[in-house]
């Protein structure tokens, strides 16, 4: 999943508040405020969802959102117009045994489309969105010319992170992604009842969070803010930032049949061999 446009060209985009592997499952490396999470048991596929509608997340009641704004080049220094386009596919796939919905992500600079992302996401019964990993084209002039930053979660010792918990509270940590080498976001919750006014609109009761990119030489940060209803609102790093501009709101999706999975046409290069289950 990705945050700011620089960072889908590289990769980018929290665990629910005193969970106990006994009660439920979480994604591996998570932990509460604090804390250092051990390795789950096998993740169960009827604890998961594609009907998406944890309040900071709420894939399932969102049509296309447009994010805006400004990155700069960190090899020549100019500062370049990005935007994002994300869509709710209405097309699911398995991953790792778990149905997951497919969010597909569009990345422009100046105009020119350089990324194409389809993100796979599912919720757990206890509110809690994982993210299973991603499928990426990558554009120059118009063609495809790889697919770094693809992975899927049950290939290459890839396993599903969680990308926001039921109950999130400052201080909690967790890992967003777990791919090693490829995807390994870390993120933390910094503060909570946030207040963001974009081009959007206004809005109230988000959640701050810090991403960390720990593959990068020295690792890399971004702020994201989540708001209840809309979701991600605002991305910032220190070579620039998007934020939303348009948003449409729709009914919540149901599940999809086992006619609709594995119809997802993205590119299905994921980083690696193995079945999608």
């Amino acid at each position: 999943m990705k945050g700011r446009p620089s960072v889908y060209l590289m990769l980018a985009l929290a665990t629910a508040v005193a969970l106990t592997v006994s009660a439920v499952v979480l994604a591996p490396g998570s932990s509460s405020a604090g804390g250092k999470g051990a390795a789950p048991a096998a993740l169960n596929p009827a604890d998961f969802s594609t009907n998406i509608t944890n309040p900071l997340f709420p894939l399932s009641t969102l049509g296309p959102k447009v994010f805006e704004g400004q990155d700069t080049d960190p090899d020549t220094g100019e500062v370049v117009d990005t935007r994002l386009e994300s869509t709710v596919l209405s097309k699911t796939r398995k991953v790792a045994g778990v149905e997951v919905l497919v969010l597909q992500e569009d990345v422009f600079t100046n105009g020119q489309l350089v990324e194409r992302a389809l993100d796979y996401f599912a919720q757990h019964r206890d509110g809690s969105v994982y993210y299973f990993g991603e499928s990426v084209d990558n554009y120059e002039n118009g063609k495809v010319v790889n697919h770094d930053g693809s992975w899927l979660a049950g290939k290459n010792s890839a396993e599903p992170g969680i990308v926001m918990p039921a109950h999130p509270s400052v201080g909690q940590t967790f890992n967003q992604e777990n791919a090693p080498g490829v995807a390994q976001d870390q993120s933390k919750v910094v503060a909570l009842n946030e207040r963001v006014r974009t081009l959007a609109g206004r809005f109230t009761g988000c959640a701050k969070i810090e991403d960390t990119n720990p593959l990068d030489s020295p690792p890399t940060t971004e702020f994201k803010w989540y708001c209840p209803g809309v979701g991600l609102v605002r991305d910032v790093d220190a070579e620039g930032f998007i934020e939303l501009v348009s948003y449409t709101t729709t009914r919540a999706r149901t599940s999809a049949t086992s006619e609709q999975i594995s119809e997802v046409g993205a590119s299905e290069n994921d980083g690696g061999e193995g079945s999608d289950d």
